[in-house]
C-alpha cells in the first residue's frame, strides 16, 4: 500500500473514531447547553420544516418550532435549573415580527406546557404578555432538555397552533423512568380512574373519574372552560395531541364530577402520557398516568 493510500485510511478513521465520541457524549454525561440557530434563539429540531396541512385537526403539533407561518423563538435556549427560572419567548408572524394579538381559548390568550423530555416535571402555565410582544413566565427546571409547547390562536387568523422548542438546563441529569401504564392516578388525596380505549387513527373518548377519600368528586370547579384539561403527549418525540372536552359548565348537560369526558385521536400505536388538569376546593391539581395503546388495545 503507498503512503497516500495509507494517509487516507488513517484520516477516515479518525473520523469515525471522532463521530463515535460525539455519539456517545451525547447520550450520558452533564447536560450541555444547547446550540443557538438564528434567526433569534430557540430554533431547535424542526425549525425549517415545512408547515403542514392545518386542516388536519387531530394529526400531532407541536413537533416544529415553525409551522404556517408562525414561529416559537426563545430569548434563551440554555437557562439555569431553578425553582422558580424566569422564561421568556416571543411568537413570530409571517413578517418576523411579533405577535400581540390574540384570541382567547379555554379562558387563556395562550397555554405554555412544559415537560422535560423523560415526560417528568409537567408544568401547564399561563405566561403574561409584555407591550413588547414577549410572554414571561418563571418555570420550576431541572437538568435535562424541556420541551415548551406554545398553544394559541393568533387573532389574524383565528387557527388553532402548537409549536415546540427545547430549552437546555445545563447540571448533573437524573433521569426518571416512565412509570408503568396504569389506569389510575393519585395526586393530593384524590383518585382519578380512566376509562376508554386509544385506538391509533380513530376518535377515542376518554372519561376520567374523580374520587376522594372513596367517594366520588361532584363538586368540580371549572377549569379554564371545562371541569378538567388533558394534555396528551406521545413518549419519544413528544408529539403533542389535540384534546377536545365533550361539554363544557353551564351547557345544561354537563355535570361537575365525577366523570370528565375527552375526544382525541392517536397517530400510531405507542406509549402515551396523560396529564389532566382539575380543580377542586379553589386549587388545580394533575394527575397523571401511562397508557400504552395498539390496535384494539385497552387503556
Amino acid at each position: 500500500m503507498n503512503v497516500p493510500v495509507k494517509l487516507a485510511g488513517f484520516a477516515l478513521g479518525l473520523v469515525a473514531v471522532f463521530g463515535a465520541a460525539v455519539g456517545v457524549g451525547s447520550a450520558v454525561g452533564p447536560v450541555a447547553p444547547a446550540p443557538t440557530d438564528a434567526p433569534g434563539h430557540g430554533m431547535a429540531a424542526g425549525a425549517h420544516d415545512e408547515p403542514k396541512d392545518d386542516g388536519a385537526a387531530d394529526l400531532p403539533t407541536g413537533l416544529m418550532v415553525t409551522d404556517g407561518g408562525y414561529t416559537l423563538a426563545l430569548d434563551e435556549d440554555t437557562l439555569p435549573a431553578s425553582a422558580a427560572t424566569p422564561v421568556s419567548f416571543r411568537i413570530l408572524g409571517r413578517d418576523g415580527a411579533p405577535v400581540t394579538g390574540y384570541d382567547e381559548s379555554h379562558d387563556q390568550d395562550l397555554h405554555l406546557i412544559a415537560v422535560r423530555r423523560d415526560l417528568s416535571g409537567f408544568q401547564h402555565v399561563h405566561p403574561v404578555l409584555g407591550g413588547d410582544g414577549s410572554w414571561r413566565i418563571p418555570l420550576d427546571l431541572t437538568p435535562g432538555v424541556w420541551r415548551l409547547f406554545a398553544d394559541f390562536v393568533p387573532a389574524a387568523d383565528g387557527e388553532k397552533r402548537v409549536l415546540g422548542a427545547d430549552l437546555s438546563v445545563p447540571g448533573d441529569l437524573r433521569p426518571v423512568p416512565l412509570p408503568d401504564p396504569s389506569v389510575t392516578a393519585t395526586v393530593d388525596g384524590y383518585t382519578v380512574t380512566l376509562s376508554g380505549t386509544l385506538v391509533p387513527g380513530k376518535e377515542s373518548e376518554l372519561t376520567l373519574a374523580v374520587a376522594r377519600d372513596g367517594r366520588p368528586v361532584t363538586d368540580l370547579q371549572p377549569y379554564l372552560s371545562a371541569y378538567g384539561h388533558l394534555v396528551v403527549l406521545r413518549a419519544g418525540d413528544l408529539a403533542y395531541l389535540h384534546v377536545h372536552p365533550t361539554g363544557e359548565p353551564g351547557d345544561g348537560t354537563t355535570r361537575p364530577g365525577p366523570d370528565v369526558h375527552f375526544m382525541t385521536t392517536a397517530p400510531s400505536a405507542g406509549t402515551y402520557r396523560l396529564f389532566l388538569d382539575f380543580r377542586h376546593g379553589s386549587v388545580v391539581h394533575t394527575a397523571a398516568f401511562t397508557v400504552a395503546t395498539g390496535e384494539g388495545s385497552a387503556s
